[in-house]
């Protein structure tokens, strides 16, 4: 059996970045640091920031008054920032740089009296922080049929903002719909998609020509993950998810002589070598990267704790160079 491993795949810049600063605030405030959400989605992440010390919550009420916090990747609604004000909390704001840039298109279009409408999966935690921009003037649609539901004024305006995680493919499927219906529909200046999404998903497709089946490590409640499942299966081939190599089901290699393996931008690549060491017991004689492009992509930390850390003689540089290595975390076996 061969085993091709994508590159591009795991932590991307964002992630990187929102784990720095959680690991970064425990260094230098020490515990506990309380973390708004999952910082990312990835359990195994979760987890192993608990194990040092923060504490995760869902709502800004669960904080202590004046207690150091962080707001996770995926962006907060402006109502959240308002809460950590009024309970005086020391906030560390990890949201990644690509979902402000949706954030502060939903708000400028939102005051230009604009209906915005934002593809992507409701109830989502990244739409709801996007959503909260522009009270009353989103609407989220996740389907063709969303679309083909939706009833407007004639003469409303309307914008397209998308979710950064999804299908490039799906998203497309939406936005033609939506352009359809709604043909005066603004786009805005640039794709609302994140390169790592897309840079991962193109590494799929690629992938998805060499092998019988590809394994995609991340967590379920990773939506970049479980599109890379469906880029996958959209390709030809058998693909699923796992959290790591304990979800493995040896039926799967029945008959396979090769096996892609890649993760969503929020699994560590810990995860990924154990899947690699699996499939070595299974008969693996041959390990190779599947290189379709090299990210060279990184996030400054927020001023706020590189501030603090300079108080306190820590030097948060090395973090910086630690990034525009760039591949830190995508080792092969």
């Amino acid at each position: 059996m061969k085993v091709l491993l994508a590159q591009p795949r795991g932590f991307c810049a964002g992630v990187d970045r929102a784990i720095d600063v959680v690991e970064l605030a425990l260094k230098v405030y020490g515990k506990p640091v309380y973390v708004k959400h999952a910082i990312v989605h990835n359990d195994h992440v979760v987890r192993g920031l608990e194990d040092k010390g923060a504490v995760f919550v869902e709502n800004v009420v669960e904080i202590p008054e004046g207690a150091h916090a962080v707001f996770s990747a995926h962006g907060s609604p402006p109502s959240d920032y308002e809460a950590a004000r009024a309970r005086h909390l020391e906030l560390i704001d990890a949201t990644c740089p690509l979902v402000t840039k949706v954030h502060l298109e939903a708000k400028r279009f939102g005051k230009e009296g604009y209906t915005i409408l934002l593809v992507g999966h409701k109830g989502h935690v990244e739409l709801v922080g996007t959503g909260g921009e522009a009270p009353g003037k989103a609407i989220v649609l996740e389907t063709v049929d969303d679309v083909q539901q939706l009833q407007l004024p004639a003469d409303v305006r309307t914008v397209i903002l998308t979710q950064t995680t999804l299908s490039v493919d799906d998203t497309r499927e939406v936005i033609e719909a939506i352009r359809k219906k709604f043909p005066q529909t603004v786009l805005p200046p640039s794709s609302d998609i994140c390169y790592a999404t897309t840079n991962r998903q193109r590494a799929v497709k690629e992938l998805a020509k060499h092998v019988q089946l590809v394994l995609v490590v991340g967590s379920q409640t990773s939506s970049n993950t479980n599109r890379l499942v469906e880029v996958a299966k959209a390709h030809g081939v058998a693909a699923y998810r796992i959290n790591s190599s304990d979800d493995i089901n040896p039926d799967w290699l029945k008959g396979v002589e090769s096996v892609g393996v890649t993760s969503g931008a929020s699994a560590p690549e810990d995860l990924v070598q154990s899947v690699v060491q699996y499939l070595r017991t299974r008969g693996a004689a041959a390990v190779e990267d599947f290189t379709v492009l090299q990210e060279r992509v990184w996030f400054n930390l927020p001023q706020e704790i590189r501030d603090a850390a300079k108080k306190r003689g820590i030097d948060t540089s090395l973090v910086q160079k630690h990034h525009i290595a760039s591949d830190h975390r995508m080792g092969t076996a």
